[in-house]
């Protein structure tokens, strides 16, 4: 079975690196998909170029959401913050609440046309599997553990650091593995303000009723997000053993 999945992910990566770097491989697969003569294969900018622009917006957004949810997260679990995880809760709601589309239409005036308004969008999707994982993971740390930490001696902020944090991790990387996932699906639609990446792909394909493009454009999507998740899993993982063996010790 392992052998099997990591045959998966070398396939899954060779043809992402064809489609970015040798994507006139496919031509003979897409072009019976291009109608009218239209050209099967996607030629207004580098998909390299695109890929890389979608990837800087997806990591900003999930680096600035998870700092966000992540402390958030742990405000609420304090005794001094307990009294606002209602607030707390529905404010993180709202990206789920409201389609992306909404938020960046609500944005656009705000901050403009281009990356911004897609940040913003992103940030605030990303919210919630961050900041439910890290109260989850916080709230079923077993009170012996902590109980033990305090009784060693430990103040507030070593016992968060040095405990609660680290027997935490695996529970909160799922929630980040989760967020980036949703957060590369979400950001085509950057691509509706002018912010550079993946959707241009998508959004031509849909004008010009090309659907070589958007296959394009999806299957990239798509291969990023498995191979990212799965990463992820792999370093997140790697780092909950590391850290929660240190914490032991």
């Amino acid at each position: 079975m392992k052998s099997a999945a990591w045959i998966a992910r070398i396939v899954a990566l060779a043809v992402l690196l064809l489609l970015l770097f040798k994507p006139q491989v496919f031509q003979p697969i897409l072009a019976p998909l291009a109608e009218n003569g239209a050209p099967a294969l996607y030629d207004r900018a580098s998909l390299l170029d695109l890929t890389l622009a979608h990837l800087a917006i997806v990591a900003g957004a999930s680096l600035v959401g998870a700092v966000i949810a992540l402390l958030a997260g742990i405000f609420v679990t304090r005794e001094a913050g307990a009294e606002f995880l209602p607030l707390a809760r529905s404010v993180v709601n709202i990206g789920q609440t409201f389609p992306p589309v909404v938020v960046l239409a609500l944005a656009v005036p705000v901050v403009g046309f281009g990356v911004k308004p897609t940040l913003v969008a992103l940030i605030l999707y990303g919210l919630l599997p961050i900041f439910e994982s890290t109260i989850t993971g916080l709230k079923e740390i077993p009170s012996a553990t902590i109980d033990a930490a305090r009784g060693m001696g430990m103040s507030a902020t070593r016992q968060l650091l040095a405990v609660e944090l680290p027997l935490a991790l695996p529970v909160i990387l799922a929630g980040l593995r989760l967020s980036v996932v949703i957060n590369l699906g979400t950001a085509t639609i950057g691509s509706t303000v002018a912010a550079k990446g993946l959707g241009d792909v998508i959004i031509a394909g849909l004008q010009t009723s090309n659907t070589a493009f958007i296959l394009q454009g999806g299957v990239i999507v798509g291969l990023l997000a498995v191979l990212i998740y799965d990463a992820m899993g792999i370093a997140g993982r790697l780092a909950s053993r590391h850290v929660v063996d240190g914490a032991v010790q």
